[in-house]
């Protein structure tokens, strides 16, 4: 049975406070301080702030009103504005739960490097020992073989990981209500002590500049406007089926226009600090050049441990450092974890009738099994596969389709009503929400996704990673067929639900 009385936010704070808990994650720690240095810093900074005001913002409260509204999940609120709608949401909500069991992973790596830290007081000025920490102890190949391969620590770190998600979620907006409070707040700490450091340390004043002041000659590159805009989609959870979800927690009286714009900007923020924490200690370290060359996973586990042991030539020092930092990412990852998972318990609690707390352990266990295979040898490279089409083509296609449906084939009016139901100052100017929805989101994403696929087969020979070892059969099975399962998951769950639909109708005549 489900559950009769549909729960709701104990009061606008504790949505605002999931919501940015959803929204901060991962990817502002470490991509967000990554594309800045590829990209001008400032010069990114800029067209980041364009994008997110342009598209960011209204895409966000779009979906939060919608869900509020419908009161139902993504595949069931996007049923009740047109029937035609509900694979979409399916489709976000598979691809939700195929990210989440990688995310899931990720989380158990920086459980283990705050673990692991002590090491690092033996490590002091040991660059090559602090950069290889990480890879020996997940045993990767960095290829795809060794799947017979499983490393303890991961295996150990990982049952942690989907062990706090499930207890921070196991009662619905009661416990994430009772926990996003300290979570969203402790890694702003945690950032705040490492940006103390970071700022005086010699050369946090080239590097604050170099994070902070645009060189506008980069915005000639249309990749600067490429990641931004990707970032921004990224960063916002929206597409993802979590959103959605929470928006239908939402009490009648909440403010959807100004928590959006709340949301949006702390995101912003936290984005902002984490910079300031990349740039003036790997500038402070003379590591800078480092922040361009590798990206997100190498520069948290392989680039910044050895900023880490050069801080200073204390060991004790270091290695509490390191704790902090690592801790700060599991207070980031958590509450993004558990906000997918959220989405996907809410999207078949709703559609099936079943108890929001079963399903929630169902998912999770699922998942869980699942995510071992990203804990072998072989791991580390199908995962960079499965995020690589999750991110780049399943998740974009998915923003084409949902912003051309609610922008064309939705009144926006309605929408916008929404939205500004309960406000009086901030609002969303319809003209706004119209030329976002309806061209510059579904526009800029088909772009992106092209570009996508052009990179795939003009610069890379359509296999992704081939100079890592990667095949072409990992790239069929690890992406495509993931992209594939995803974006049909829809209507084979619709197909599902009618056959145990029709078994009931048997059962009951009989």
């Amino acid at each position: 049975m489900s559950d009769t009385k549909r729960s709701t936010w104990g009061s606008s704070a504790t949505f605002i406070l999931a919501a940015v808990g959803s929204a901060v994650g991962l990817g502002n720690a470490w991509r967000f301080p990554n594309l800045a240095a590829k990209h001008g810093g400032g010069a990114f900074l800029l067209v980041y702030l364009a994008a997110m005001l342009i598209i960011g913002i209204p895409l966000l409260m779009m979906e939060i009103s919608i869900g509020r509204k419908m009161r139902s999940g993504a595949p069931g609120a996007l049923k009740k504005l047109n029937k035609r709608f509900e694979p979409i949401g399916w489709a976000a909500t598979s691809n939700a739960f195929v990210i989440v069991t990688y995310y899931a992973v990720v989380f158990a790596w920086v459980i283990m490097m705050a673990v692991f830290s002590f090491k690092f007081f033996d490590m002091t000025g040991d660059s090559v020992a602090a950069s290889g920490l990480w890879s020996n102890l997940i045993k990767t190949t960095g290829t795809i073989k060794g799947f017979d391969t499983i490393s303890i620590p991961v295996i150990m770190c990982l049952l942690v990981a989907w062990g706090l998600i499930y207890y921070c979620i196991r009662n619905g907006t009661k416990s994430v209500g009772k926990i996003i409070k300290y979570l969203v707040f402790l890694p702003v700490i945690c950032l705040g002590f490492m940006a103390i450091k970071g700022i005086t340390m010699p050369g946090a004043l080239e590097g604050l500049s170099a994070f902070f002041i645009p060189d506008f000659s980069a915005l000639k590159d249309p990749m600067l406007w490429v990641d931004a805009v990707g970032q921004v989609f990224y960063s916002m959870s929206v597409m993802m089926a979590i959103m959605i979800a929470y928006g239908s927690f939402l009490d009648d009286s909440s403010n959807i226009a100004r928590d959006g714009f709340i949301i949006a900007f702390s995101d912003l923020a936290v984005s902002l600090l984490s910079g300031i924490v990349m740039f003036t200690t790997m500038y402070g370290t003379n590591l800078q050049d480092m922040l361009a060359q590798k990206s997100g996973v190498g520069l948290a586990f392989g680039v910044y441990p050895t900023a880490i042991v050069n801080l200073s030539s204390s060991g004790i020092f270091n290695a509490i450092f390191a704790f902090v930092f690592y801790f700060c990412l599991c207070t980031l990852a958590i509450d993004s974890a558990f906000s997918l998972v959220e989405g996907i318990s809410t999207a078949f609690s709703d559609k099936f009738g079943t108890n929001k707390k079963k399903t929630t352990i169902t998912i999770c266990i699922i998942a869980g099994i699942i995510s071992i295979i990203y804990a072998t040898g072989g791991g580390l490279a199908i995962l960079d596969i499965v995020d690589n089409w999750c991110n780049s083509f399943t998740l974009i296609l998915i923003g084409v389709i949902e912003t051309i449906a609610i922008g064309w084939f939705c009144k926006s009016k309605f929408i916008v009503g929404e939205i500004n139901r309960n406000t009086k100052k901030i609002k969303m100017p319809k003209i706004w929400f119209d030329i976002a929805v309806k061209f510059v989101a579904p526009i800029s994403l088909a772009i992106l996704f092209v570009w996508n696929i052009v990179d795939l087969f003009k610069n890379k020979g359509g296999i992704y990673g081939q100079s890592d070892g990667y095949n072409l059969a990992s790239n069929i099975l690890a992406g495509w067929v993931v992209f594939g399962l995803c974006m049909i998951s829809g209507f084979v769950i619709n197909a599902v639900y009618k056959k145990i639909k029709a078994k009931k109708g048997l059962k009951e005549e009989q």
